[in-house]
């Protein structure tokens, strides 16, 4: 941030202590935005960033900085959300709880295969042009990139052109719907994420397979999702735009031979205009299907349209410290709501009487329900149906009164009608797991009509994003 003349103007890709001269992308009255075209001197606070494909990339944004400062920042935006946006009476804010490993640690990432290759002018050629925001993609049109740095700000690894490049598998580019950014090396997931990836672009490349165009909805080859588990299972799911059956036979077959460490295979044919999987059925090639992934001394099974929070060990973490916060003594009955798969509601079974697990999405409560019997807790119940409708007097009549309840909503937060229930329903404590400080804040505050906010602390599940989760303890006034 940075003022000038009373006005706050928000400025991309700089850190505090740069000094910069920024084009306006938007300018109102009492704001603006911004990003630099050129650095004037560079904060001290710089660190070059580790992986080749920043700045271009999109992802992993705060690479720029040393990861001890990142969560310096994050302890700040939820200091900062909870007392602009909440206002209301906060304890002091516990330590952050950092990540361990800060590379490597997303146990699920999904590619996508593209015609059109998102690069960046070649500095040796046209540096002003980079500095004034332009660059050039596969398809020769020039656009505003927004998202990228000189080399000389800190790192950046600029992608050349290379005109004979027409087939990439990496990430979308950011702002651009049909533009992939050609991964070579993720510091995201471990391997062999990288070895899979690379391995079956080459392939493809070498065997002439198509890859999808977005703008045509065409293509053979389509997305690509990896998960590698802390229990040493690997599972692979190839989307595919077209149906081939010797092709995708061939392809898969070629996985399955090269590489031992992949557990299960499977194949998604994709005819939509979307990427959702949600109402496609994936077809085992090879494998049981699933995988395990480990919680302490839990087991969970998950599928390929399973949600389970993708930094394995700090949702560890996490719910160890949303367990805490709960208090349990092994006399309550707690409510799970926004359940999912039903993993905060088991890890925490062991200290209480009774879980009810609510969410809206009847496949994650199918989960819900064989995770509880793979880890033999006979004392969990799991719902599918909106927890405003579900969530009535009648309910509670007959699975009991809640004594403990949990809420993890999506970033959006908590429906009103269901902070009016809580207030109804009265439980003693509320834990409140947000992935959105801002919109927690929000909740928080139509909450302290009749709860204290007792207990705070942020967790960090992206390092080198901006992504930050907040757990925040309750009880009744």
């Amino acid at each position: 941030m940075a003022r000038l003349d009373g006005k706050v103007i928000f400025i991309e890709n700089v850190v505090p202590g740069d000094v910069v001269d920024i084009r306006l992308s938007k300018n109102k009255k009492d704001w603006a935005e911004g990003y630099p075209i050129q650095f004037k001197s560079y904060s001290k606070e710089r660190v070059a960033p580790f992986c080749q494909h920043f700045g271009v990339c999109g992802g992993c944004q705060w690479q720029m900085l040393p990861y001890q400062k990142q969560l310096q920042y994050k302890q700040q935006q939820v200091i900062d959300n909870l007392t602009r946006i909440g206002k209301i009476k906060l304890p002091e804010l516990l330590p952050i709880a950092g990540a361990v490993e800060d590379k490597f640690y997303r146990n699920k990432l999904e590619y996508t295969f593209s015609n059109k290759e998102f690069t960046a002018v070649k500095p040796d050629r046209s540096l002003q042009s980079w500095r004034n925001g332009d660059v050039r993609s596969q398809n020769n049109d020039v656009t505003q990139n927004k998202n990228s740095l000189p080399t000389e700000a800190g790192g950046t690894s600029i992608q050349l052109e290379n005109p004979k490049v027409t087939r990439v598998l990496g990430f979308h580019a950011k702002g651009f719907f049909d533009k992939v950014v050609n991964i070579e090396k993720c510091w995201l997931q471990p391997e062999p994420n990288n070895h899979i990836r690379n391995a079956i672009r080459e392939y493809a490349w070498n065997k002439n397979l198509s890859f999808y165009d977005y703008r045509e909805h065409k293509g053979f080859l389509r997305n690509l999702q990896i998960r590698v588990c802390t229990t040493g299972e690997v599972m692979v799911n190839v989307i595919f735009g077209e149906d081939k059956q010797t092709e995708r036979k061939e392809l898969l077959e070629f996985i399955r031979q090269n590489f031992s460490e992949v557990t299960t295979l499977l194949y998604t044919i994709n005819l939509k205009k979307n990427d959702s999987l949600t109402d496609l059925d994936p077809q085992i090639y090879f494998g049981k299907g699933h995988v395990i992934e480990r919680l302490e001394h839990l087991q969970f099974k998950i599928g390929p349209k399973s949600f389970f929070q993708t930094n394995t060990k700090q949702a560890e973490r996490l719910y160890q410290i949303t367990r805490e916060f709960a208090d349990l003594d092994g006399s309550q009955i707690l409510y799970d709501l926004y359940c999912g798969t039903g993993s905060i509601g088991i890890f925490c079974s062991n200290g209480a009487k009774k879980i009810i697990g609510v969410d809206a999405v009847e496949e994650a409560i199918n989960d819900a329900k064989q995770n509880a019997l793979l880890n033999n807790i006979g004392h969990a119940q799991f719902f599918s149906g909106d927890v405003i409708d579900i969530c009535n007097d009648d309910f509670f009549s007959e699975h009991g009164k809640a004594d403990i309840i949990i809420t993890d909503p999506p970033r959006a937060g908590m429906h009103e009608k269901l902070i009016r229930k809580i207030l109804e329903i009265e439980a003693p404590t509320v834990v409140y797991v947000s992935c959105n400080p801002a919109t927690q804040a929000r909740d928080l505050s139509l909450l302290d009509q009749k709860y204290e906010v007792t207990k705070l602390q942020p967790v960090d599940m992206f390092p080198h994003t901006h992504h930050i989760e907040n757990v925040v303890q309750l009880k009744r006034k």
